[in-house]
């Protein structure tokens, strides 16, 4: 879930005191006033605020003045239209490629599988124990692996101390920071804690085989991506009119897009949770009860979760698979032909070439 994460550090704040020493006798040389140590050495020696306690969330953020301009959504808004736009043109081709590649390598898998047929077979070979949990996970199982590989990637980052100012600039997401659209994407993948990650990477787990049944792989890949942007957007534009700027991080927004887009194509599929498997309920009611609980927590106020980009990620979620499929996917032919015949001019340029 993206968490929304705050912190305040105090200290006990240096006072100067000063002694007043009466001259009881006579007159004496009056001792040297002890010069006042440089204000760096003196933020030095001032006590820091405790480490930070593992907790759900990063480390406090740095304190800002002042509060940001309206204008700043104008550049993530440009990001995330034109990434979007990028990501499922990036699909497009990515599924022509793979078609094409897998007609190409018809034969050379079948003569692979009349090899290992005749090779003496090795027993407790770590290789053909790897292949064979692969090959047996379904077809989105194996997508989101790598997307859960990068997300435990982010997350041991989060571990090491010197990677600490670059992780809460690049991999947390907020509208008054200096770095804005990286973030949207990169936040997608980050994780302060373990449960947290855990508890998405497991949701993405779930709902894997359904919605790479139902878009594809390529095209889930640029929903999954496109999802996080747009979520975070959303979370931009909220801080914004309320005016509470705290770091947010998680793949919850786009985590939420793949669970309304199944719920809201399979409203009648029995869901349950995890902890307490005896109550099921249809993925419908799961998916109303979940939009509920994020708009009461954004209209009161509730700090503990980023409500805005679960609705984000919700609402886009059944627009896509109610519109956006057909506007979207179905209209890349004009781009897939034009892929085909700049490839086809260039193999044709590059078999001439070597004729010659």
């Amino acid at each position: 879930m993206a968490w929304r994460c705050w912190a305040r550090a105090w200290g006990p704040r240096p006072h100067r005191l000063t002694v007043l020493l009466e001259q009881r006798q006579g007159f004496r040389r009056a001792r040297p006033r002890p010069e006042e140590p440089p204000a760096a050495a003196a933020a030095e020696a001032r006590p820091g605020p405790p480490p930070p306690r593992r907790s759900l969330c990063p480390p406090p953020p740095p304190t800002r003045a002042g509060r940001p301009s309206p204008r700043r959504l104008v550049k993530p808004l440009l990001f995330a239209v034109g990434f979007t736009g990028s990501a499922f043109g990036s699909a497009a081709i990515w599924q022509y490629e793979s078609l094409k590649s897998r007609v190409q390598t018809y034969f050379e898998e079948a003569r692979a599988d009349w090899l290992d047929k005749i090779r003496p077979q090795k027993r407790g070979d770590f290789r053909k124990q790897v292949n064979s949990w692969w090959n047996n996970l379904t077809e989105g199982q194996r997508t989101v692996t790598g997307i859960i590989a990068a997300n435990v990637f982010v997350f041991c980052l989060w571990r090491l101390p010197g990677m600490r100012r670059i992780m809460f600039t690049y991999f947390t997401s907020d509208p008054s920071s200096r770095a804005l659209c990286s973030p949207m994407l990169l936040s997608t993948f980050s994780h302060f804690s373990l449960f947290h990650m855990a508890a998405n990477m497991y949701v993405l787990w779930s709902f894997s085989s359904s919605i790479v049944s139902l878009l594809g792989c390529e095209q889930f890949i640029a929903v999954y991506l496109s999802a996080g942007v747009i979520s975070t957007f959303v979370s931009y534009v909220a801080k914004m009119a309320t005016g509470r700027f705290e770091p947010s991080l998680g793949a919850s927004g786009a985590i939420m897009t793949v669970l309304a887009a199944v719920c809201t194509k399979m409203p009648e599929a029995k869901l349950a949770i995890i902890f307490l498997p005896m109550f099921t309920f249809t993925a419908g009611n799961a998916l109303k009860a979940i939009i509920a609980f994020d708009t009461a927590g954004l209209a009161l106020g509730w700090r503990l979760f980023d409500h805005a980009a679960h609705l984000g990620g919700a609402l886009f979620g059944m627009w896509y698979v109610t519109y956006g499929h057909e506007l979207i996917w179905k209209n890349r032919e004009p781009l897939v032909k034009a892929w085909h015949e700049m490839r086809t001019k260039n193999t044709g340029k590059g078999g001439g070439g070597r004729s010659n």
